[in-house]
């Protein structure tokens, strides 16, 4: 008897490896950006396999993907909230110091 050998799920090792790179980079905006794409990559990949689950293996990588890129979102996320917060109070910071500076010329 002949076993047939299943393909992998559409887009299962992308979304694994870019979910994975937006952990890597999350500190950086690149994190989110894999984040995105790695999640949009995951979905497309699990719409696919539950047409014919028989057909493919790799759900595991497509969940593990799709967590993943969840994750680097969400990491993402908060890093560009931490940025936009920082310039903020640094550029209060730096007016106030600028309009305290002018009293004195």
């Amino acid at each position: 008897m002949t076993e047939i050998q299943k393909q992998n799920a559409p887009y299962a090792v992308a979304a694994l490896v870019l979910g994975i790179c937006s952990l890597l980079f999350g500190c950086f905006f690149v994190g989110l950006v894999c984040g995105i794409v790695g999640l949009v990559l995951a979905n497309k990949g699990l719409a696919t396999y539950q047409t014919d689950p028989a057909l493919y293996s790799g759900y595991g990588m497509l969940k593990a993907g799709k967590i993943t890129s969840i994750l680097g979102i969400i990491f993402g996320a908060i890093y560009v909230f931490y940025y936009i917060i920082a310039v903020a109070i640094l550029g209060a910071a730096g007016f106030a110091w600028l309009d305290w500076m002018s009293m004195f010329s």
